[in-house]
């Protein structure tokens, strides 16, 4: 599963925004299920921030937002991305050179599929 938190950082305070970031990665990236992440920022806007984060399946990252120091130290920085979906599932990939191979949902079958 994959998670992205988009936000807009003045540059006056990018530094005490980064600083945050790196505290609220390390605390999610010490939570069970957790695979990888990245602070990323926007070439063309300095101001566009990103924290991308894989996890295992919904359910471990849904877990790993109860934890303490998620708590403390990410979920107030999540609050402040920006208001929109951030939790993606995969449907389709594709290695270097190879196939693109697809899965089905995690989603309930039906109509609010």
């Amino acid at each position: 599963m994959l998670v992205t938190n988009r936000f807009v950082v003045d540059e006056d305070v990018a530094e005490a925004f980064t600083a945050r970031a790196h505290a609220a990665l390390a605390a999610l990236a010490a939570r069970p299920g957790y695979q990888r992440g990245q602070l990323v920022r926007a070439l063309d806007d300095p101001r566009h921030w990103c924290l991308v984060t894989e996890w295992e399946s919904v359910g471990t990252y849904r877990r790993a937002l109860g934890g303490f120091d998620v708590k403390i130290t990410a979920v107030p920085l999540l609050a402040e991305s920006l208001d929109e979906p951030s939790a993606y599932e995969p449907l389709a990939s594709a290695a270097p050179g190879g196939d693109v191979v697809t899965v089905a949902s995690d989603r309930a079958a039906g109509p609010y599929r």
